[in-house]
């Protein structure tokens, strides 16, 4: 039959199922698909912290949003137009977030009576209407799996599995999406069960098929790829592209790379990518614990090597008496924390911004770090480069606060050239530096504050090395209150001094009276609804903070230029009221501690507020 083809100018997708319904790698090979026709888009993987919580249960949901678009998108979406139910727990648990009129696929051979009582549903949702303000299309995806798969060397539960195969398929010919990608995606992924393979494979095109050929599915939708600026792009999640910012940086300050890591969700994945890449000089070490990953990147950083250590908040917290160590011997290190709900264990596959004031001040002593956030997946790996030159350059500990939004989601990336990188090398020092012909370990560069830095075994530079206080110059052990307080105020100029680039001001009117402030992963939600608050008639402008400490030199200006500031975190207000402290300016915050991102649309009401209140 002919079909109608619509134009769409962007669609949001969810597909939710069971943590064992492979929702995740449905998700995943729909966005390679879509990066590869050419599409913007931005997603939003949501997963059980359990690693198999009870089947058909509504602890045990695993979604994956995206959004894409033939324009230039910011977030997931804040709500589905297609939501791909893989069984009643799975329906329940995102219903309320699906608007009227968007379309549901459900499998309804998992909407089994059983299955049902699971998660009380007193009858089949299905069968009695309940869904009648959304377009319902019932499609037993099982067993037309396990129908298409007859024939083949597989056992029935193997071709149950395949089911999400089938609901990729049906997708992709709805959407007009490539399919080549997939297919060698999984000739590759199941080299090793060729039947297994073959049989996947089978399933996704009888999904297509399906879509094809059923008079269920009357229409499909295309959507045109996104004027992007030109270039070479990939598909880039915020744990990779900081895995490879880690790798550049390296590879422009002329070190090894050596990563000290304890695996924690979820930031597993950087320790996963970088093991992949030692033919860059990258060495992995999946150490004991956290105490152990820290301590051995700070000792390769004493080596000669770039010391980088990768955790998430309740790791930061055992590190932090290394931390101080490497602040006080003034050696290069970056601690990566990716983000994640607190406290203690909390919510570990949920995302917050909730380790700022710990990255600033949780460590004894005055122990000041230079503190980094990226604002969007991609941007992940400038600020891993960024966190690089600052180690190097200013000799310090870096603290790099990316988050489970970011490290999770993913969005096209355009691959830099290598000549667009910057050198950030530091030569070691190799000869004495005293007047005396002695070397001196703490005598300090006069533009940047940093001490040299003089790798092990360097001959006749052998010197001192410790967390007790050293004297100025020359590192001999000292209890001198007035060289204390000299080195307590020198380590704090050097962060004081470290050269930031000036905050930048989106403001397209140039009279707005409010600003709306950001840091970290909330980039993208504030970016949007401002974008909604313009297209409504309202004037607004908005910054967004990726260096936190220091803080850019313009920022008390930027803040008192307007009548209103607002600053949405995913916290209780803790940049608000750091900035507070120092400027003297009364910030609005927004807060929300929920574990998901922001929605575009929640933020724009919130700035119509406080723009009606100016």
């Amino acid at each position: 039959m002919t079909k109608q083809v619509q134009q769409l100018d962007r669609v949001i997708i969810r597909f939710a199922g069971d943590s064992g319904d492979g929702m995740q790698l449905t998700g995943d090979r729909f966005t390679a698909e879509t990066a590869q026709f050419g599409n913007d888009l931005s997603t939003l993987p949501n997963f059980p912290a359990e690693i198999r919580a009870p089947a058909g249960t509504l602890p045990g949901v695993s979604s994956f949003q995206l959004h894409f678009a033939d324009h230039d998108i910011l977030t997931p979406g804040d709500a589905p137009n297609v939501l791909v139910a893989m069984n009643p727990a799975a329906l329940k648990a995102n219903i309320g977030d699906l608007p009227r009129g968007a379309d549901i696929i459900a499998n309804t051979d998992e909407f089994t009576k059983r299955n049902l009582q699971k998660v009380g549903y007193p009858g089949n949702p299905l069968e009695d209407d309940s869904l009648k303000e959304w377009r319902l299309h019932a499609v037993p995806l099982t067993s037309l799996t396990v129908r298409a798969l007859d024939g083949f060397d597989i056992s029935k539960k193997d071709a149950e599995r395949a089911k999400n195969m089938f609901a990729l398929g049906l997708l992709s010919w709805m959407y007009n999406r490539p399919t080549e990608g997939t297919v060698k995606f999984l000739e590759s992924k199941f080299a090793r069960k060729p039947e297994i393979a073959k049989a996947n494979i089978a399933a996704f095109q009888a999904g297509w098929n399906y879509g094809e050929t059923t008079e269920s599915f009357s229409v499909s939708y295309e959507i045109k790829p996104a004027t992007l600026t030109p270039g070479v792009y990939r598909n880039i999640s915020g744990n990779q592209a900081l895995a490879y910012g880690l790798i550049a940086g390296a590879v422009q300050a002329k070190l090894p790379l050596f990563l000290g890591s304890y695996p924690i969700t979820p930031a597993s994945d950087i320790l996963h990518e970088l093991s992949k890449h030692k033919r860059f000089g990258i060495r992995t070490f999946q150490a004991e614990d956290e105490i152990a990953g820290v301590a051995a990147a700070l000792g390769a950083s004493f080596g000669g090597s770039l010391g980088v250590t990768t955790t998430s908040g309740p790791g930061v917290a055992l590190k932090a008496e290394t931390v101080g160590l490497a602040v006080t011997t003034e050696l290069p290190l970056i601690v990566v924390d990716v983000q994640r709900a607190g406290p203690s264990t909390g919510m570990p596959t949920k995302t917050e911004q909730t380790d700022l004031l710990m990255a600033m001040y949780g460590r004894n002593g005055e122990s000041p770090v230079p503190v980094l956030a990226p604002a969007t997946p991609s941007d992940c790996f400038t600020m891993a480069l960024e966190a690089a030159r600052i180690a190097v350059k200013y000799r310090t500990p870096v603290m790099l606060l990316s988050d489970g939004y970011l490290a999770n989601g993913s969005e096209p990336w355009r691959i830099p050239e290598v000549s667009e990188l910057p050198d950030i090398s530091a030569p070691f020092t190799t000869e004495a530096n005293g007047e005396d012909g002695t070397y001196l370990p703490f005598k300090r560069d006069p533009e940047t504050l940093a001490r040299p830095w003089a790798v092990p075994g360097t001959a006749g530079l052998e010197h001192r090395i410790g967390g007790i206080e050293k004297a100025d110059g020359s590192g001999n052990i000292s209890y001198d209150p007035d060289n204390h307080d000299r080195m307590v105020r020198l380590r704090q100029a050097k962060i004081d001094g470290i050269d930031v680039p000036d905050l930048t001001v989106d403001d397209p009117s140039g009279d707005a009276r409010v600003l709306v402030l950001g840091w970290g992963s909330t980039y993208g939600p504030i970016a949007a609804a401002a974008r909604r608050v313009r297209a409504a008639g309202h004037k607004v402008a908005q910054a967004h903070l990726r260096h936190l400490n220091p803080l850019p030199a313009n920022t008390g200006e930027v803040l008192r230029s307007y009548d209103k500031v607002l600053l949405p975190e995913i916290n209780l207000g803790q940049l608000a009221m750091l900035l507070r402290a120092r400027f003297l300016v009364d910030v609005i915050s927004y807060n929300r501690v929920r574990g998901l991102p922001f929605k575009a649309e929640e933020l724009a009401a919130v700035i119509g507020e406080v723009i009606e209140s100016v």
